[in-house]
């Protein structure tokens, strides 16, 4: 009986977990600096927002480990001594591993900003990090204004926070419209409009020069770079992406580059050392995808992966079609395939946005053959399983435009929405010929 021991309980690390509890009776022990128990990273804004108590972003009770024979250890490990099999920790305890997976995430990217480790300055991925947040912007009389840099997915769940909170936010965005590196111009175009619409001080290209603070090392203020102008606030929010988590493996042994490198099977240059996750970089792309995904759900298929291979099974990491969800605001976001900011050799984009300027779609497809290449949606809720199949099955945006019912997850889609998608793409079709 072997070892597992699994750095990080975040997604990838307790699916890993659970899955090899499923297949073997390997001990295994799972180590977390963070908190005691697995909770849902996804669910911490809800808990800011008075939606959710913490213990109800737990998916499973607190008993459910030692009923299925998992360990908890709580605490930081500093070093990967891969020739002995040990881990050393901060607080000199060490721990014997056959196995060893790495699944330690991401944290908050840093650039160098003056003052970027003021009080008052932080970003958003961790527990601690919500708690900070607790501390720093309770409530619109401790934090008069808040200043977020960064426009990204955590960004917009930040302002919408600090907003439920009735808390102003000044928002600066180094692109000239909303995550335009990702999504199409008029989708983008879309989301600006709507951020300012709750009252959100959107500032489109502009970057932060520095951060600025009181004799006592609070923030005070954010100068533009752009302009050199200053705005006071007492918080400010970093949240210009993440990297993995992977500063203390410096000296291990094990390849990094921005990520942990590992090959198709998730195995890393060290025997008996694997990585998934946030952490985990792919030598190459698979599929053309990137190779790091710091998202939800390749955690969890990484983790249910390697469980397979430590159990005697190998098994290489296959993603499949890209997929993807978010929410900006009140505004749903899916995206199923590839659909590019820019379309590109040979692609074109067919675009169409409600009247009420919330819900848009935009297909892309191959301009030579048809084949339907991948959709974005926006307001508008759509299954996964069947465009995952018409991605597989290789259909034409001609079939997927007929049978959008299929795909309908509400079951007003049909009534409000497809009669005007289809009438739009018709219109688009005639005119391309």
């Amino acid at each position: 009986m072997n070892h597992i021991v699994i750095i990080g309980n975040g997604i990838s690390g307790v699916t890993a977990a659970r899955h090899i509890r499923k297949l073997s009776d390997h001990k295994i022990t799972i180590i977390s600096g963070e908190t005691d128990y697995f909770f849902s990273r996804t669910a911490l804004m809800y808990i800011y927002m008075g939606h959710l108590k913490y213990e109800h972003t737990k998916p499973y009770e607190d008993h459910f480990w030692k009923k299925n024979r998992i360990d908890l250890k709580r605490g930081f490990v500093n070093k990967v001594d891969h020739e002995n099999k040990s881990l050393i920790f901060d607080n000199g305890d060490v721990l014997q591993y056959d196995q060893l997976v790495l699944a330690v995430g991401s944290k908050p990217n840093k650039f160098g900003w003056p003052g970027e480790n003021l009080k008052g300055v932080q970003g958003l991925y961790s527990k601690q990090d919500l708690d900070l947040l607790e501390q720093n912007a309770p409530n619109k009389e401790i934090c008069k204004r808040a200043v977020i840099v960064g426009g990204g997915l955590i960004g917009i769940e930040m302002a919408e926070m600090l907003r439920s909170r009735d808390i102003p936010v000044t928002f600066l965005v180094r692109e000239d419209s909303f995550w335009n590196g990702v999504l199409p111009k008029g989708e983008s175009e879309m989301l600006n409009r709507h951020i300012k619409s709750h009252h959100i001080d959107l500032r489109l290209g502009c970057n932060l020069k520095e951060i600025l603070a009181d004799d006592m090392g609070n923030v005070t203020s954010v100068v533009i770079q752009e302009t050199g102008e200053q705005i006071s606030c007492n918080i400010v929010g970093l949240t210009a992406g993440v990297r993995p988590n992977i500063d203390f493996l410096k000296d291990s042994g094990i390849q990094t580059n921005r990520g942990v490198k590992v090959n198709p099977k998730l195995e890393t240059n060290i025997k008996d050392i694997y990585a998934i996750g946030d952490c985990a970089e792919q030598h190459n792309p698979i599929n053309g995808r990137a190779t790091i995904e710091a998202v939800w759900y390749t955690g969890r298929m990484m983790g249910e992966t390697l469980a397979q291979t430590l159990c005697g099974n190998p098994t290489a990491y296959n993603p499949g079609a890209w997929f993807n969800s978010a929410k900006f605001l009140d505004i749903e976001y899916q995206t199923y395939g590839w659909v590019f900011a820019k379309p590109k050799e040979n692609e074109i984009h067919f675009h169409w946005k409600h009247k009420d300027d919330t819900k848009c779609i935009t297909i892309n497809t191959n301009a030579t053959s048809g084949r339907f290449l991948g959709i974005n949606t926006f307001g508008i809720r759509m299954r996964h399983e069947i465009f995952n199949t018409w991605l597989t099955e290789k259909r034409s945006t001609d079939f997927v435009i007929k049978n959008l019912k299929l795909a309908n997850f509400d079951p007003e889609f049909y009534t409000h929405f497809e009669k005007e998608i289809i009438a739009c793409y018709q219109d688009t079709q005639t005119l391309n010929q």
